[in-house]
């Protein structure tokens, strides 16, 4: 049947040629389309105040993720297609096909703005299958720490999930959760459901913002052994703002059990820069024709998007690779190690390097 489905599908290509079917299919329902992934929007709902969730049914090709796993996620903007990372918040064994996307909004950030704000329900969106590994075991039974802060709650819920769907109880589990404010916490109510009724499922929370009824504290070994005083035993993933996770990288480092953590990180780490300091020069973008001053700080996807490309990108973290162009002349720095690249046909991932100097990109 594989056999004749294919011979049929080139057929029909032939016809459809210098296009595929597949371009005509999405006439009639993009999810249908097997020349690119799609998702509709099915539901939105509010998690807090700068944070909401969209589900999404995928189309046709869509394989299921694994619990804590990530998707690109594409967002047409003014007649252009941006792409970010969102990890997925739900379990992957949900009965309606469906998946959800967490989003919070960031201050100046166009498409986390447009996702919690403006897609409505019945939008269809460009999606990317499902990458990371930031997962739970699939074979060995764990008792899990996990630590979390603010939208880093989203791929853990995911975790908490599939555990609830597929085994009905969640096994012996501590959880820290960070969050800035108590109405700041997403899947606030959801959690303290899990807490009432899940016996072996420990939830702390702590506020990283003081007010008159909260006072202010943030990740440290006190907690942790109060939290948690068998953590040494713990298998660990933590996820949140950077300060945090360099604190946790930091304790597990020093009690020499780096192996048992597992980090999952929304930004790429930043080397220090040199004592030298930053270039400034300008960058050409060689077949797009446009040439942008940049200060040598910035990463070089910015000084392109500010100069009116939008060239391909994905995670905006230097893990996708999305962004891979090729350097014509110049030296760039790569921002998380700190390194140089400045031979001509070396590739380039432009969401984490910065220029030093003049440079020429084949973009």
């Amino acid at each position: 049947m594989t056999s004749i489905r294919n011979a049929l599908t080139s057929l029909a290509d032939m016809f459809a040629y210098p296009l595929r079917h597949s371009h005509y299919l999405e006439l009639v329902n993009p999810l249908w389309t097997e020349h690119v992934l799609k998702a509709r929007v099915v539901g939105v709902q509010d998690e807090t105040a700068d944070t909401r969730t969209l589900t999404l049914r995928p189309g046709r090709g869509w394989r299921s993720h694994r619990a804590g796993q990530f998707v690109r996620l594409g967002v047409p903007i003014d007649g252009q297609r941006h792409t970010r990372t969102y990890s997925i918040s739900s379990a992957p064994a949900r009965e309606d096909g469906c998946i959800t996307v967490t989003v919070k909004t960031v201050d100046g950030g166009r498409v986390s703005q447009h996702l919690a704000r403006r897609v409505v329900v019945g939008e269809y969106l460009p999606l990317g299958e499902p990458q990371g590994e930031f997962v739970l075991p699939e074979s060995m039974p764990v008792h899990p720490l996990f630590i979390t802060g603010g939208s880093g709650i989203t791929p853990v819920m995911s975790m908490l999930r599939s555990y609830v769907l597929e085994y009905d109880v969640i096994p012996d589990t501590v959880h820290m959760h960070y969050a800035p404010h108590v109405q700041d916490v997403i899947f606030g109510a959801e959690l303290g459901e899990l807490q009432a009724s899940q016996k072996h499922y420990q939830l702390h929370k702590y506020y990283t913002r003081a007010s008159a009824q909260e006072a202010s504290v943030h990740f440290s070994a006190q907690q942790l052994e109060r939290a948690c005083p068998d953590w040494r035993e713990r298998e660990v993933w933590a996820c949140g703002p950077a300060a945090m996770l360099d604190a946790v990288e930091a304790h597990w480092e020093q009690a020499g059990l780096a192996r048992q953590l597992h980090t999952e990180r929304f930004h790429a780490m930043v080397a220090p820069l040199p004592g030298a300091g930053v270039k400034a020069g300008r960058v050409w973008f060689a077949a797009s024709g446009v040439q942008a001053q940049s200060d040598g700080a910035t990463v070089l996807l910015r000084v392109a998007e500010d100069a009116g490309l939008n060239p391909p990108h994905g995670c905006r973290m230097g893990i996708c690779h999305g962004c891979n162009t090729t350097l014509v002349s110049g030296c760039v720095r790569d921002s998380r190690t700190g390194s140089l690249i400045s031979e001509a046909g070396d590739t380039v991932q432009v969401c984490v390097c910065t220029a030093v100097g003049d440079v020429e990109l084949a973009l």
